[in-house]
């Protein structure tokens, strides 16, 4: 009998990638919503809430690993910890976590849950694994198409990131959570660092849209002096995905044109 994946936050961005990869390999999949779904081949939806505490029991029982991608502005840390519980009881065999690269390095309130969050897992008495990513592809467009209204592009002194396609996340979550349990698993990053300005004149240039000059902003505290640091970059030792941020780029104009 082929054992049964929880996955929370699988229907997001990234669990719309990696549930397609458990299940291509041959594992069942059940899925955590607060919204009812209807069943798929092989997938199951169960209701519940992290972040009330409702449902979770149920979800995790019989499961014998969990992928938690689930995550929100706020209270990742209590959802973990309610899931954490849960599991426990449960007996879960492998637990996976998906972070955020810098998350023990930048003084960010929202780092610090996830970070918060981390230790919960790792804590947790069940064999775990998590993987720190760097931002996807998906949500810095967001950012992006909103910086592309201003006048100006904003530059904020020593800022860098290293945006991944979300994809290459989720290949590289669905090995993790298909593996032996490995503790903190090495960063997973874009191929090279980009300022604000960088990110937005490649989207405005496929746009024909006519560039912007940069404002310089220094960012304040010890969050600017993290970022100045590089403190959320991983520039050694990570794995590097390969799909550049021009590239990601200009799939989603492809799409959009055709």
């Amino acid at each position: 009998m082929t054992s049964t994946i929880l996955v929370t936050g699988g229907t997001g961005t990234l669990g719309g990638h990696v549930v397609p990869l458990l299940r291509a390999a041959g594992r069942e999949v059940r899925v955590l919503s607060r919204r009812e779904r209807a069943p798929e081949p092989g997938i199951t939806y169960v209701t519940g809430d992290l972040l009330k505490d409702e449902g979770v029991a149920a979800a995790v029982a019989g499961a014998s690993t969990i992928l938690h991608l689930a995550g929100g502005p706020k209270g990742d840390e209590t959802a973990t910890r309610n899931l954490v519980r849960a599991a426990a009881r449960a007996d879960v065999g492998h637990l996976v976590y998906i972070s955020v690269v810098g998350a023990d390095r930048v003084p960010l309130a929202w780092l610090r849950m996830k970070l918060a969050a981390e230790r919960a897992v790792a804590d947790s008495g069940i064999p775990w694994t998590t993987l720190r990513a760097a931002q996807f592809h998906d949500l810095m467009l967001k950012t992006v198409r909103q910086l592309a209204r201003l006048p100006f592009l904003p530059a904020p002194g020593g800022l860098r990131l290293q945006p991944v396609d979300s994809r290459e996340v989720a290949a590289r979550l669905a090995e993790l959570t298909l593996a032996a349990p490995s503790g903190l698993a090495p960063d997973i990053t874009g191929p090279k660092p980009y300022d604000l300005p960088g990110l937005v004149r490649p989207y405005l240039e496929l746009g024909g849209r006519r560039r912007r000059p940069s404002l310089p902003i220094r960012v304040p505290g010890k969050a600017g002096r993290a970022y100045r640091a590089g403190a959320n970059l991983t520039l050694e030792g990570a794995e590097v995905g390969k799909v550049t941020w021009e590239e990601f780029l200009a799939e989603q104009h492809r799409a959009r044109t055709a």
